[in-house]
C-alpha cells in the first residue's frame, strides 16, 4: 500500500469522525432550543394564571365599585342595575376566555417549535451519520485494493490461513 492511499484511508476515517460529531453538535442544540421552546411554554401557563388571578382581582374590584355607585344612587340591586352586574359578569367571562385562549394558542405555538427543533435535529444526526459512512466509505475503498496482499500476508505471517480470518 502506497502512503498515498494511506493517507486518503486516514484523512477520510477523521473526516467522518468530524462529521459524526458535528451532526451530535447540531443535535444537540436543536435539543436545546427544544427544551427552551418547552421552557416557554410553561413561562405561557405561568403567566396565564397570574393574568388571571390579576384580573379576577379587579373585577372583583370593579364590581365592588359598580355596587357602590348603585347603592349611593340609592336604586334597588334589581331591573338595571342588576342588569349592570350581570353584564359585567358576561363581559368578565369572556375576558377570562380570551385570556385562556391566547395562553394555549401561544403554548400550542412553542410545543410545535419544540416538536420542529427536535426534528431537525435528528434530521442533522442523519444526514452526519450519513455523511460519515461516505467518508469511510472512501477510507475503505482507498484500502480495498489492498486487502488481500495485506491479509495473505498477516496470514503467513501469524500461521492463519486467509479464510480462517
Amino acid at each position: 500500500m502506497s502512503w498515498t492511499t494511506a493517507i486518503v484511508a486516514g484523512t477520510s476515517i477523521v473526516a467522518g469522525k468530524q462529521a459524526s460529531a458535528a451532526a451530535k453538535y447540531n443535535q444537540a442544540i436543536q435539543n436545546r432550543n427544544a427544551r427552551t421552546m418547552m421552557q416557554r411554554a410553561e413561562a405561557i401557563e405561568q403567566k396565564k394564571q397570574l393574568d388571571l388571578a390579576k384580573f379576577d382581582q379587579q373585577f372583583a374590584q370593579l364590581q365592588g365599585e359598580t355596587k357602590v355607585s348603585i347603592a349611593k344612587t340609592g336604586a334597588e340591586r334589581s331591573g338595571t342595575a342588576l342588569r349592570i352586574l350581570r353584564k359585567n359578569v358576561e363581559q368578565a367571562e369572556l375576558e377570562k376566555d380570551m385570556i385562556e385562549y391566547n395562553a394555549e394558542i401561544g403554548k400550542s405555538q412553542a410545543f410545535e417549535q419544540a416538536n420542529f427543533a427536535r426534528m431537525q435535529g435528528q434530521l442533522a444526526r442523519q444526514q452526519g451519520r450519513a455523511v460519515a459512512y461516505q467518508y469511510y466509505g472512501q477510507a475503505a475503498s482507498a484500502v480495498a485494493p489492498y486487502a488481500k496482499s495485506l491479509l495473505t500476508s498477516f496470514g503467513e505471517d501469524q500461521g492463519v490461513q486467509v479464510g480462517e480470518i
